[in-house]
């Protein structure tokens, strides 16, 4: 599936942010600085070895087991190498456990089967002696998986929902098979720009799942408005144009409003993320193009296929009943606005308060499930030699200047060994030139705690310290931990800056769009409820653990550093698209004389199911991914589908009416000298009216009607 693909590269992508971004390099796995990196894996494969209860590793029995599986390790084509834990001092201090490093020529994913399959069974040799052998490290890492059957029943669930939505399978089919071709062409010219732009495998991911979902919803709305033309007696070609004068006018602006969402993303900092929201943003506008032009052209080449089987049967196409169930949820909220708004706004606000205690960070193996082999390595290393062995912080030094550079980096290594929250450095390892070396300080405490933040933290802060003392030489703190804090900090810092340069261009765009000052401050503060709540659950599921049990979550911890940001750039882009197509026919109806009550249920009337269906679709898509087995999967899984849930079915269900029923006709004030300047578009279709009420039919009545089954 491509949104089964598109999830599992959006998961790999948060891990390989952290490098895209950095400016300092990763600890060099390898034992020695004249090793090249790029020669080595990035995360070497660790084999750990753990005596079986009441015996020691060290024991000859099990020391001649662990000796003979290493050997056998070093024999693979692809390998570099492999240290026997018992050369590098790499035993527990309790004797029970123990660890080999192995290092190979190629990364992770050149790896053959062959030297997977040696390595493996090398291990099995081991196991049956009675040992207990992991394997952490990226070598024979699990591929995170997406939903599996639960995606599928998603995917099915929204093509039941576009089905029972329009009562045909040809209207349910075609917002899928465009929105499908617009992933194809944007997909097609990402991987044609890649090399010149220096675009990798992840750079299409957020275009696939947002290029997905809006050209899902922006056929959805045009075949929409087609089927509501026709049924006012309309001709095909009649319909097909008032369609896309009218909501095609609303997804230009629904989609200008992803697009700034998307290369808003550039304010954050991040190369790779600029990369994705520029791609993604790219195939937005593929979409837009794609609603307005191909979806007219089937709708052309086949008009009625798209009508429900009653209405090609029956010769009459009913739409947007006067007493349908949007126009009776409209009446229900014009009766209690009071009411229903301080319920939707207490609601969300509450679900909101656990952002207050958000951590951002980067999970690596401890978040995976205990049933693959890379999180029992890690869970055996944190017993076995602490908490903090799993994530060591590589400290580099530059002693270029320094006189006796030896002494120096001696110095910088005594320094941080004293630091509290420091359990042992490493002996440190020049390169050939001698004036540059790199060592390890493991702290006490695991790598996603906070408590290894602040050491990190406290080392840069005596930084000007412990230089002055060498006479001349310099160090950095790096390796993935450092770098993950770096990521963690970074994103936090620019979520503000983003949500302000995206919301405020959102504001303007929307003044332009609706004539009004209020209404888009209202869809603003709406989104942001919205987003904030969905912030607020994933950490009270996903840190916190409440309810963590019964979505398959086995450990908690911090939130992945970008999440916030995913979350904020796709359900910006979905919510955008409610407010526009819903807003825009209350406008519509409001501009053509209806009171501002009439005008909510008229909104209602003819989009409220349309909406709500789109927001299904995304839904049943988006928690098809809590059946993932990584964390991370289904944390994106469950964000994005609570999110659409609050945004779709609170916000814009019941907020949003309940705030306009309040302002009444101050709803749609506009000051006069902001009028003037801000441009005018015809969102509402006024011209299209006026020129289909003085334009004579050319058609017999016969062509207004469907033709008959």
């Amino acid at each position: 599936m491509v949104l089964r693909s598109a999830l599992r590269s959006l998961f790999l992508a948060g891990f390989s942010a952290a490098a895209a971004s950095a400016a300092r390099p990763r600890e060099p796995p390898a034992p020695s600085l004249e090793v090249p990196p790029a020669r080595t894996l990035e995360v070497p494969p660790w084999i750990v070895f753990v005596a079986p209860d009441g015996q020691k590793i060290t024991a000859a029995e099990n020391k001649a087991v662990v000796d003979e599986l290493v050997d056998e390790a070093s024999e693979g084509s692809q390998v570099v190498g492999a240290v026997s834990p018992f050369q590098a001092d790499a035993v527990s201090k309790d004797a029970t456990t123990a660890y080999a490093t192995v290092t190979y020529k190629v990364k992770a994913d050149d790896l053959t089967d062959a030297t997977k399959n040696h390595l493996e069974d090398a291990i099995a040799q081991a196991k049956d002696a009675g040992l207990t052998v992991e394997v952490g490290g990226d070598a024979l890492a699990t591929q995170p998986s997406a939903g599996g059957s639960a995606e599928a029943i998603g995917i099915a669930i929204a093509a039941v929902v576009l089905l029972m939505t329009f009562g045909s399978l040809a209207a349910a089919g075609l917002p899928l098979l465009t929105a499908v071709l617009g992933v194809g062409v944007s997909m097609a010219s990402i991987m044609a720009l890649a090399s010149a732009f220096d675009l990798s495998s992840t750079t299409g991911t957020l275009a696939t799942m947002l290029g997905l979902a809006c050209g899902i919803d922006y056929a959805v709305f045009i075949v929409s408005r087609y089927r509501e033309e026709r049924a006012k007696g309309h001709t095909p070609q009649e319909a097909t144009a008032l369609a896309t004068g009218t909501a095609g006018s609303a997804v230009v602006f629904a989609g200008l409003t992803v697009v700034i969402a998307l290369a808003g993303l550039s304010v954050v900092g991040i190369p790779m993320l600029t990369k994705m929201g520029l791609a993604a943003a790219g195939a937005v506008v593929v979409g837009v193009l794609i609603a307005l032009t191909l979806v007219p052209a089937l709708l052309g080449f086949w008009p009625n296929a798209v009508l429900s089987r009653s209405a090609r049967k029956r010769g009459r196409i009913k739409e947007g009943g006067e007493n349908n169930g949007g126009s009776r949820w409209a009446r229900f909220v014009l009766r209690r606005p009071v009411p229903v708004l301080l319920a939707s706004v207490a609601g969300l606000g509450a679900l909101a308060v656990p952002v207050t205690d958000l951590q951002l960070g980067m999970p690596g193996a401890e978040a995976k499930p205990t049933s693959t082999t890379e999180r029992r390595a890690y869970d055996d290393l944190a017993k076995g030699f602490g908490p903090g062995f799993n994530g060591p912080l590589s400290i580099v030094v530059d002693a270029k200047g320094a006189e006796d550079p030896e002494a120096a980096v001696k110095v910088i290594e005594e320094k941080i060994g004293a630091t509290e929250g420091v359990v042992s450095v490493s002996a440190a390892r020049f390169n050939p030139a001698g004036d540059t070396a790199v060592f390890s300080a493991v702290p006490a405490t695991a790598p996603t705690s906070t408590q290894t933040q602040d050491l990190v933290k406290t080392i840069r802060d005596q930084r000007p310290a412990t230089e002055s003392a060498t006479n001349g030489a310099s160090f950095e703190v790096t390796g993935t931990t450092a770098l993950n804090i770096d990521m963690a900090e970074k994103t936090q810092k620019a979520l503000i800056p983003y949500l302000i340069v995206v919301v405020g261009l959102a504001i303007l765009l929307l003044m332009i769009v609706f004539r009004s000052v209020l209404v888009p401050i209202k869809a603003a503060v709406g989104f942001l409820l919205s987003v904030l709540a969905a912030l607020g659950s994933v950490v009270a599921v996903f840190q916190w653990g409440w309810g963590a049990s019964l979505l398959g979550v086995e450990s908690t911890g911090p939130i992945m550093s970008l999440m916030p940001i995913f979350l904020v750039g796709i359900v910006f882009g979905l919510a955008m698209d409610y407010e526009v197509f819903l807003v825009a026919r209350m406008r519509e109806a409001y501009v053509h004389g209806d009171s501002p009550s009439q005008a909510i249920q008229s909104g209602f009337r003819y989009s409220a199911r349309v909406v709500v269906a789109a927001a299904l679709i995304m839904m049943a898509v988006f928690s098809g991914f809590i059946g993932a087995g990584e964390s991370m999967i289904k944390m994106i899984g469950f964000g994005l589908a609570i999110a659409v849930l609050f945004d779709a079915f609170v916000v814009r269900m019941a907020f949003v009416p309940a705030v306009l029923a309040l302002l009444g006709k101050a709803a749609w004030w506009m000051p006069r000298l902001l009028d003037k300047v801000l441009p005018k578009v015809d969102v509402e279709g006024q011209g299209l009216v006026r020129q289909s009420a003085v334009t004579p039919a050319r058609t017999s009545p016969a062509e207004r009607q469907p033709a008959r089954a």
